[in-house]
């Protein structure tokens, strides 16, 4: 993994979240910004923290939502740009508030919708069965084009790892999305809550510079 350039965005309140507040993710994104190099940057905006890395993705295989089991570096590199995600079904403050925004996100991309793979990956893979990830999809709306993920415990913990978000306990998980505008290309990661405008801008951009 290469950290290329970082971009801070301030802090974010947790107001009822049930998480220790700002620090719980700064921490992490913190941590996720070791290595960097000489050249990074900060920038102060609003209640997120950019980085743009290049992770490398492991040869594990992955059970989809549909429950056919998959190869991650062929669903990533299906040649979609793909918008990337950590959650657990039984999540009851994180993931339901990234999930709103990936379903408000699909309704602003229109009809490039079928353009994109959105992807949400389990953390908690002993829980979250194919079944369990359609319900969980279904009360999102999700499309087509955003596929949950589930798989063996050590199948998530090493992709987890991969992309620098595995904590140990998943109570300890923090808000982080990944926008990527092809295979090859480096990652943009948002730690934080992204709103459906700062993604939606992110894939636009991504795709730009493509």
């Amino acid at each position: 993994m290469r950290t290329t350039n970082v971009v801070l965005i301030g802090a974010v309140l947790l107001a009822g979240a049930g998480l220790a507040g700002p620090a719980a993710w700064c921490a992490s994104a913190a941590d996720a910004a070791d290595g960097a190099d000489a050249h990074m940057h900060h920038h102060m905006m609003s209640g997120t923290m950019r980085s743009t890395v290049d992770y490398t993705l492991p040869p594990v295989k992955l059970v989809r939502d549909d429950g056919k089991t998959v190869s991650l570096i062929d669903e990533l590199n299906d040649g979609r740009p793909v918008i990337l995600t950590f959650i657990y079904t039984t999540c009851t403050t994180i993931c339901p508030m990234v999930s709103q925004t990936l379903e408000k996100l699909q309704s602003e991309l229109g009809g490039e919708r079928d353009k994109v793979h959105i992807v949400s990956i389990s953390i908690d893979p002993e829980q979250d069965t194919p079944a369990r990830l359609r319900t969980y999809a279904a009360r999102f709306d999700a499309g087509p084009e955003w596929q949950h993920y589930t798989g063996t415990v050590e199948a998530s913990i090493t992709t987890q790892r991969a992309f620098n978000v595995y904590r140990g306990d998943k109570m300890n998980h923090t808000p982080v999305a990944f926008v990527r505008s092809a295979p090859g290309k480096p990652w943009l990661r948002i730690d934080g809550f992204a709103t459906p405008a700062e993604l939606l801008s992110a894939y636009h951009d991504a795709v730009a510079s493509n």
